[in-house]
């Protein structure tokens, strides 16, 4: 073979590239739960204990408005990359395509053999033998433990391995957790062992979604039939299967209609029939077409390109196009409001709850009239350790010391992690209305805070809360109980 002819073959195959990208991602994924920062891990959505972890920051049941954002991102992100380029995100990220890859090119060919080439997709083993009978049942149960791992692998994001692996120890209390991992190992051996790339084709909602996003300049698995030749009809339908028919119709073809781009498709499409919502773009047809090509000294016919550089051939695809630069922003835009909002992150919980009974009243020694209005306090320290809390009340202009604490009378300890209930009582004794019909609601804020070491206010751990004192109409204060 000329040196010409190997410069055309000489890249490292496309499948390589995407067997390096799953292992990265298989040990990552794997890897990630376990890794903690001050007790918190960077993704945990937790049910169990109502929290969300991101970053590395603990974010509790109050502060669940940033999941949205979260939802938004990862959205707009797939959506951007299938703007970019087509389903890339199937063929070289999609957990199902990892699994599927594993099973079927690893364990099934490489492991028990019981496929022949990996190159060849299309020929199923043939399982009247009774040796195949007996490599596919090695083949599943090799997938059997893998499954279950994979299976607690997606768990771990939302129960961490610390806690998964105590519950799973005692089963009678937390049997939904252990029904959901068998369940979802069930689910991940039918869908590599049964289902197979039909999952992709008729199920994953995605194919149908990507072609409102695809435009001309979307870069994708595409045959050139300006160099080789025109394999089917305006109608899809396959006009030639031998070159030298092909050839007899377009001179100057290239394809050699060897069928190693179609053999090779784990979607079991060929590829020079144009753009097909089955394709993946896991780019194994351009590997198979580099690999002939290559050969006779030429460039692939199947290439990952757009349909405004390949079939209309106008020019250079344009990647940063206003379509996807819209997405880019869109993208920074939703990071920098996920930043912000966690940055103000409240080391401090704290829910406030007017009781039943709107204010009860008292007579002084002195005459005046005492009036209390009391609430409940749902107050959690997000902390690690112990701290103490306290709070003082801000009330509108004019009234400043006019409403007091009476209840609790001095700070009080809460305990990290745990929910801690306070019955807060205000009070005052001065004349804060003189409505003779209705009852007067004043509104008041809550400040809550915690006490450093010295003593003093923290100006990192407080939290502001919205809540109204209700004072009685006149009727009320001249008959006081």
């Amino acid at each position: 073979m000329s040196k010409e002819s190997n410069d055309f073959t000489i890249a490292k195959p496309w499948r390589y590239k995407r067997y390096y990208l799953f292992a990265f991602a298989t040990l990552f994924t794997l890897i990630l739960p376990w890794i903690k920062v001050n007790g918190n891990h960077f993704f945990l959505l937790s049910f169990d204990k109502l929290q969300l972890h991101l970053a590395f920051v603990r974010f509790d049941m109050q502060e669940f408005y940033l999941l949205p954002f979260l939802l938004m991102f990862v959205f707009l992100g797939v959506f951007g990359i299938t703007v970019l380029g087509g389903r890339i995100f199937c063929g070289w990220l999609c957990p199902q395509t990892i699994f599927r890859v594993f099973y079927r090119d690893l364990i099934e060919t490489k492991i028990v053999g019981l496929r022949k080439r990996i190159k060849n997709k299309q020929a199923e083993p043939d399982m009247s033998l009774r040796k195949n009978k007996i490599k596919k049942a090695i083949a599943v149960s090799i997938a059997i433990p893998l499954a279950f791992l994979a299976a607690a692998d997606f768990l771990w994001y939302f129960v961490p391995p610390e806690d998964f692996f105590i519950y799973l120890s005692d089963i009678q209390n937390h049997w939904t957790l252990f029904g959901i991992l068998i369940g979802v190992a069930l689910f991940l051996l039918y869908d590599i062992i049964i289902l197979k790339e039909d999952f992709c084709i008729y199920i994953c909602p995605y194919s149908r979604v990507q072609s409102i996003l695809y435009d001309e300049h979307t870069i994708m698995a595409l045959y050139n039939p300006h160099r080789g030749g025109d394999i089917y009809n305006e109608n899809h339908e396959k006009v030639f299967t031998k070159q030298k028919d092909l050839l007899t119709f377009e001179e100057n073809a290239e394809c050699t209609t060897c069928q190693s781009c179609v053999t090779v498709c784990p979607t079991h499409i060929d590829i020079r029939k144009g753009l097909q919502l089955e394709c993946i773009n896991c780019l194994e047809c351009v590997d198979a077409c580099t690999t002939v090509m290559g050969k006779l000294g030429k460039e692939s016919l199947v290439t990952w390109s757009s349909d405004y550089e390949i079939i209309d051939q106008k020019g250079k695809t344009q990647y940063f196009r206003p379509k996807v630069i819209v997405y880019m922003v869109l993208l920074i835009g939703i990071s920098v409001i996920l930043g912000i909002m966690g940055s103000k992150k409240e080391h401090m919980l704290l829910n406030i709850n007017k009781e039943n009974r709107l204010y009860s009243t008292k007579v002084m020694p002195d005459g005046k009239v005492r009036v209390n209005n009391s609430y409940v306090f749902l107050l959690q320290n997000t902390k690690k350790e112990t701290m103490k809390f306290y709070f003082e009340i801000l009330t509108p202009k004019g009234m400043e010391g006019k409403i007091t604490i009476v209840r609790p009378t001095k700070a009080f300890d809460a305990q990290p992690e745990v929910k801690k209930k306070k019955i807060v009582t205000l009070s005052t004794i001065e004349v804060l209305a003189n409505n003779a019909i209705n009852d007067t609601i004043i509104p008041i804020t809550i400040h809550a805070y915690a006490l450093d070491k010295d003593g003093k206010k923290s100006e990192k751990i407080s939290v502001l809360r919205k809540s109204s004192f209700i004072y009685p109409k006149k009727s009320v204060l001249n008959s006081p109980k």
